[in-house]
C-alpha cells in the first residue's frame, strides 16, 4: 500500500488494518499479526482514546474482535523481512492497495527466510 504520505505509525495501522481485511475477506480465521511496529502494537494493544491515531486504532480493534482468532505480536524488522520487502517496494508504487496474487522470486526468497526462522541480526539498544 503506498499512502502518498502521513506519519510511520498511521502508514504501519493502515496496513495492518488493510491486511486483516484481506484475511477476513479470504476466510482465514485464525491468524498472527506481526508488525515491527512497537507503537502501532502497543495502541492496539492499549485502551486509549488520546491517540492521533484513535479512529484508525478502533477500527483495526473491530477487525480483530471479528469472529476469528487474531494473536497480535511485535517482532523485530529482521523477523518478518517479507513485510520489510514489500514495505520498501510499496514506496514506489502508485498510491493505493496493491495485492501480490503471485510471489516475485524476489519475494520468494524472502518467503523462505522468514518461514525457516532465519534472521540477519543486529544490535539493539534499549
Amino acid at each position: 500500500m503506498n499512502l502518498g504520505g502521513g506519519t510511520i505509525t498511521r502508514a504501519e495501522l493502515m496496513g495492518i488494518r488493510q491486511g486483516l481485511q484481506v484475511a477476513w475477506d479470504l476466510g482465514v480465521r485464525k491468524a498472527v499479526l506481526r508488525s515491527d511496529s512497537k507503537s502501532a502494537v502497543e495502541l492496539i494493544a492499549s485502551a486509549t482514546t488520546s491517540s492521533p491515531h484513535f479512529q484508525l486504532v478502533s477500527q483495526v480493534r473491530r477487525l480483530i474482535n471479528q469472529e476469528w482468532e487474531v494473536r497480535v505480536e511485535h517482532t523485530y524488522r529482521e523477523g518478518n523481512v517479507v513485510a520489510d520487502y514489500l514495505a520498501s517496494t510499496g514506496y514506489n508504487l502508485l498510491v493505493g492497495v496493491h495485492i501480490v496474487s503471485v510471489p516475485s522470486p524476489m519475494m520468494q526468497h524472502w518467503l523462505l527466510f522468514d518461514l525457516v526462522g532465519s534472521v540477519t541480526p543486529r544490535l539493539i539498544y534499549q
